[in-house]
């Protein structure tokens, strides 16, 4: 099984949970260039907020999209546009990856804006 497979499969096992739990879910993926956040409604399967290193608000004052700092950046957008979206409460969706680096701090990021999860 390679790393990728792995990973995939961890995130099978999570999604499935996370469903029953029936909350919106924050599902955060890293690539080697970007972080990309969005949160999705578990019942309807719907993309209700997004935010990500590819758009320009969140990039503005960025030196570099793929770092920590980058991370923290697109948790505090997406935890704000979702206040604003009247999302209070989500379910912390890692995509198989470890919380550790840009995934934990996307994380800390998103509940220092006011998300529980």
């Amino acid at each position: 099984m390679d790393k990728k497979t792995a990973r995939i499969r961890r995130a099978r096992k999570t999604r499935a949970k996370i469903r029953q739990l029936r909350v919106p879910r924050l599902t955060v993926h890293r690539t080697g260039q970007h972080v990309y956040a969005q949160i999705i409604d578990s019942v309807e399967n719907k993309v209700l907020v997004v935010a990500n290193t590819l758009q320009k608000d969140v990039a503005d004052g960025l030196s570099n999209t793929s770092n920590r700092e980058a991370a923290a950046r697109v948790g505090q957008v997406i935890g704000e546009r979702a206040k604003a979206a009247g999302i209070e409460k989500v379910a912390f969706d890692r995509s198989g990856f470890k919380y550790h680096g840009r995934i934990k701090a996307l994380a800390d990021a998103a509940r220092e804006a006011g998300l529980q999860f």
